[in-house]
């Protein structure tokens, strides 16, 4: 029966062509779709895993790691005067809008940090940060197009103020989020200036408002009583572990947004499609083949025997259309990569999950094939 079943599968090309593309869409939709969510998560807390602080210190109101209460500048040097503190550096997050020397207009992120010492880990080296002047700072390579720069020394203005391209990073520009710029918290300041002190001074004054301060440790093991303290010191202010920030901005953006949903929906309504394209497939197949399914019951073979070959065929289309569904997937990740910088991270799970919905689409397609078959009246074996 497993012969029989499978040269129903390939005797008709046209027919077998059509069924493994239905298969293949499904199988790079499922995959891109899930890939696109994992790298979308992930995303959110590139700048979280790009620093080896183990302690952030926010307002107790934060939603996410880019939606904050802010606190003052001077919380960064009152932190340092606590004990097991190593290193503790203010970090402002803020928005501004960019102007190409062509006239390129971009909306942008400004994440002002101290270069010298920083927690941040940017794929940069530490001198070329240190040697950045005011108006300078690095950005993600793809977001090169979106800025109106050509490479670094690419130059343009921030409120009338230099914004020059003096390095370039990769893989730290989360995928839903504006440019994120990289630079000085003095040229945050220039850029952006929240407060008074900084309108009048142009440079980080006591009462500056920044969104965090990031915190080492000189051991690890004084985790909770450093944070304890540090609570202590400054009111209204939550110190966070690192994991804590990654999971706060992660479920954020899983719980307050539909991106899930909309994903999910995607991909379902091309399993349908996919199922529909196979169920006619196979029960075209057997009204062809009619006759022979007759003899097979006139001769006594059960009716279960006839459910395992029509399902052979469902696993041979989902077998088959599998592999070419991982090829069309890996040609979409790797456009996406080089025409958008867009790093779709598709994991072994992923495949496995791909390929169990390809075989449960075929499965359940096969249903009423199925049904058509052992509805076959074996008398039409006799039919003239």
């Amino acid at each position: 029966m497993r012969t029989l079943a499978i040269r129903y599968v390939l005797e008709d090309v046209p027919r077998l062509v059509a069924s493994l593309a239905g298969i293949a869409f499904v199988v790079a939709l499922v995959l891109v779709q899930a890939g696109i969510y994992s790298s979308f998560v992930r995303s959110t807390t590139l700048l979280i895993d790009q620093s080896d602080a183990q302690i952030w210190v926010g307002s107790n109101e934060m939603s996410y790691l880019e939606i904050t209460l802010p606190i003052r500048y001077d919380a960064a040097a009152r932190i340092r005067s606590i004990a097991g503190v190593e290193h503790a550096e203010p970090l402002a997050v803020r928005s501004a809008v960019r102007q190409s020397a062509s006239g390129v207009l971009d909306y942008v992120r400004v994440i002002g940090f101290e270069p010298a010492g920083s927690s941040m880990h940017l794929g940069v080296p530490a001198q070329t940060f240190a040697t950045m002047k005011l108006g300078d700072f690095a950005t993600d390579a793809t977001q090169l197009p979106l800025l109106g720069a050509a490479g670094i020394g690419a130059s343009g203005t921030i409120r009338g103020i230099p914004a020059r391209v003096a390095a370039l990073t990769h893989g730290t520009q989360p995928i839903v989020s504006p440019t994120f710029l990289y630079a000085s918290l003095g040229s945050a300041v220039a850029w952006s200036p929240l407060s008074l002190g900084e309108i009048m001074g142009g440079t980080p004054a006591a009462d500056s408002p920044i969104s965090y301060v990031l915190v080492r440790l000189r051991s690890p093991a004084d985790a909770g009583a450093v944070r304890a303290a540090i609570e202590r010191a400054l009111p209204g202010a939550r110190a966070f572990s690192r994991d804590e920030m990654a999971a706060i901005t992660r479920a954020f953006w899983i719980k307050r947004t539909n991106i899930g949903f909309i994903l999910a929906l995607g991909a379902a309504i091309g399993a349908l499609v996919g199922a529909i394209v196979v169920g006619q497939i196979l029960y075209v197949s057997v009204n062809e083949h009619v006759r022979e399914y007759a003899m097979l019951k006139a001769v006594g073979i059960p009716d279960r025997a006839l459910y395992g070959a029509i399902a052979w065929q469902a696993v041979a289309l989902a077998v088959l259309g599998y592999l070419p569904g991982l090829a069309l997937c890996a040609a979409v990740v790797s456009v996406a990569a080089a025409t958008r910088g867009l790093y779709i991270a598709i994991s072994p799970l992923d495949a496995l999950v791909a390929f169990a919905v390809a075989l449960a689409i075929c499965i359940g397609a096969a249903l009423l094939a199925m049904w058509r078959a052992v509805r076959i009246d074996p008398a039409l074996v006799f039919d003239g």
